[in-house]
């Protein structure tokens, strides 16, 4: 065969073989590649994003079951492949409950979001019942550009990823978010505290105008109690205890402030749990019981702690303003106790 005859023949098998051998994309993969921005992808309120796929979390975890000392719960599984909306940027956050009291702190890389509406259920952790908004990582969430694309994600990896995670640190500690809070997260020094503020301004957490409320709420309570002691304080030395054996679904009626002062101490506890000032919004309002609150995880320690005669509120959340600094993102429920309420006759 003549020169030019090899190689058209040459040329014609490798037309062939590419033919053969060329990988084919479906559509739908296609499509998904263009309806997601990739994973580093800064997220803010209002956003758009899909939990990734358990393969994809295992991915990024460490032995441990964390990123950065962050865990992804056993709670959180449930979310894989699911689309949410993003609620907030978390430029800091309180801590509450810890050897160190109430602090603020923020999270080294910049990178955890709030989802609309995600709290813990505590299915995993023996029944916890704090409900705490759940803190995300960037690399565990796909932003969405396109919501016309149907999400499609795989269930390969659940298996694996479920073996990864741990709800223990040892017989007495639970390993979750809030345990492991402090590890997450550093200490932010007070001279930060407006830089933090102009940057929820500009993560969109906060209008101008919001977070110069915040921060006037701030002032007025703690130049308050700087001059006059805690809001509502009393003169109990041992505060009073009293059970209304109350029930979800349950009508009462929120006591009077000068009532509630008579179960306070110096401090404005009873117990040990605080009334903040927002709480005396509610005085003399009719509210709806949400749920009887038995066990909680303290933040920091792992330690589950018993309460009594406490109840979570519906719509009644952390006003942070009073006591944090430009606010906190984790809008955590109030904790009543029943001593502070009264029963609705008939009220089921």
């Amino acid at each position: 065969m003549s020169m030019p005859g090899l190689l058209e023949a040459a040329q014609f098998r490798a037309d062939r073989y590419s033919e053969r051998h060329t990988l084919t994309i479906p559509n739908f993969v296609k499509e998904r590649s263009a309806a997601m921005t990739t994973m580093t992808a800064r997220l803010h309120p209002g956003d758009l994003v899909e939990v990734k796929s358990p393969e994809e979390i295992l991915s990024t975890l460490d032995t441990e079951g964390t990123l950065d000392h962050l865990p992804f719960m056993l709670e959180m599984m449930e979310f894989c492949g699911r689309r949410f909306q993003v609620s907030k940027r978390v430029v800091k956050t309180c801590t509450s409950g810890t050897k160190a009291g109430t602090s603020m702190r923020v999270f080294r890389a910049d990178d955890v979001v709030l989802l609309e509406g995600l709290r813990c259920s505590g299915a995993d952790h023996d029944g916890c019942q704090k409900a705490c908004m759940i803190f995300w990582r960037e690399a565990w969430l796909r932003k969405i550009v396109n919501p016309a694309v149907p999400a499609r994600v795989p269930a390969e990896g659940k298996e694996q990823l479920q073996s990864r995670l741990k709800t223990k640190r040892d017989s007495q500690a639970y390993f979750c978010q809030a345990s492991e809070i402090l590890n997450a997260t550093e200490h932010m020094p007070r001279r930060e505290r407006f830089t933090t503020c102009l940057s929820e301004i500009r993560e969109g957490n906060f209008r101008v105008w919001e977070m110069v409320l915040t921060i006037g709420t701030w002032l007025v309570w703690r130049t308050r109690r700087i001059l006059l002691g805690a809001y509502g304080r009393g003169t109990n030395m041992s505060t009073p205890v009293e059970s209304l054996n109350l029930q979800a679904g349950e009508f009462v009626e929120v006591k009077p402030m000068e009532k509630i002062t008579e179960t306070l101490n110096k401090a404005a506890h009873n117990r040990g749990l605080f009334f903040s000032p927002d709480m005396r919004l509610l005085c003399g309002q009719r509210q709806r019981v949400e749920k009887k609150i038995e066990k909680i995880i303290v933040d920091g320690t792992g330690e589950m702690r018993k309460l009594h005669n406490t109840v979570f509120l519906e719509g009644s959340y952390c006003g942070c303003a009073h006591g944090a600094f430009g606010g906190c993102p984790r809008r955590e429920y109030v904790y009543w106790r029943e001593i502070w309420l009264r029963r609705v006759p008939n009220s089921r």
